[in-house]
């Protein structure tokens, strides 16, 4: 099988993806998360509900999108195992794209019956959604490498993890995206929970006259943009990857991209997070991420 067939496969995955990931926001963000009750897989005790509610709907919509993503990264697996030798990083690739995706229908899976969605504004739906998105980036990234290494003629073994350590500021600035992903996920949160909150002065956050995850709301931003401002300088610490075409591409999409998400974010603040900007928010911060992949792989393939 030619290693091109794989790597288109990889990139309608990657897209496919995408769109779950989408529409999973759309199915918190509108407070769908229980429209299917405490039963999983069944809907509500049963495969085909009658008469469902609308939120029904929307929560039995993406779980079926999202079983067809399980089938789409098995193929992608089955399919990296015939067009490449074994110890080629297309296969490993693959194989972690197979793990994330089967944790994200185990997180998925312990959010509705555990009763983690909709209304429950607990310490334990908060890390949840934290380890959520977590595992979504990490299941994007190996994607991302599936795409990437799909390369005909490359059949050498390699040891990515070696290669990241070799460039450290690539880590550095993926720990810092995470974190700030992951306070962009509780504050989602809090404007789901919230929604009917208007806008409220600085001094009932300090005086803590308003619900822990509304207060929770301050640090992202910060930590927003703390986060941009020192991802644009790690970055231009590998200026000489803009040398190449490729390189200045990726890396100029990286940095704009990193300018439009925080100027959304003050845009999503100050329209008080309705449904679709926190889509749009939120779909921009995962189109960052896979460019910050793809930047990271180009970087690491030219140190080496």
């Amino acid at each position: 099988m030619r290693v091109e067939v794989v790597r288109r496969f990889a990139w309608f995955t990657l897209f496919y993806m995408l769109l779950v990931i989408l529409w999973g926001a759309f199915v918190r963000a509108t407070g769908s998360g229980a429209g299917c009750g405490d039963h999983w897989p069944l809907c509500n005790g049963v495969v085909v509900p009658r008469e469902p509610k609308l939120e029904t709907l929307i929560e039995l919509t993406h779980r079926l999108t999202s079983g067809v993503s399980l089938i789409l990264v098995v193929g992608l697996w089955f399919l990296s195992r015939k067009a490449v030798p074994k110890g080629h990083l297309l296969r490993r690739a693959a194989t972690w794209s197979v793990v994330f995706i089967i944790m994200e229908a185990l997180i998925g899976a312990g959010l509705v019956l555990f009763e983690l969605v909709a209304h429950n504004a607990s310490l334990k739906r908060m890390f949840s959604m934290s380890a959520h998105l977590v595992n979504t980036f990490a299941l994007m990234s190996s994607l991302c490498l599936c795409v990437w290494r799909a390369q005909a003629g490359e059949v050498r073994r390699e040891a990515l993890m070696k290669d990241v350590l070799r460039v450290p500021v690539i880590l550095v600035m993926g720990v810092l995206l995470v974190l700030s992903g992951m306070t962009g996920a509780i504050a989602a949160l809090g404007d789901t929970l919230y929604s009917g909150f208007g806008p409220i002065p600085l001094q009932a956050y300090l005086d803590g006259e308003v619900p822990f995850l509304l207060r929770l709301r301050l640090v992202h931003p910060v930590i927003a943009i703390v986060t941009a401002v020192a991802v644009l300088l790690l970055q231009s610490r590998h200026w000489d990857a803009y040398r190449e075409k490729l390189g200045s591409v990726l890396g100029w999409s990286f940095s704009g991209l990193i300018l439009l998400q925080v100027g959304l974010g003050f845009v999503n603040v100050q329209l008080m997070a309705p449904v679709w900007m926190q889509l749009v928010h939120l779909g921009t911060g995962v189109l960052l991420w896979v460019v910050y992949s793809f930047f990271s792989f180009f970087v690491i393939d030219k140190s080496k």
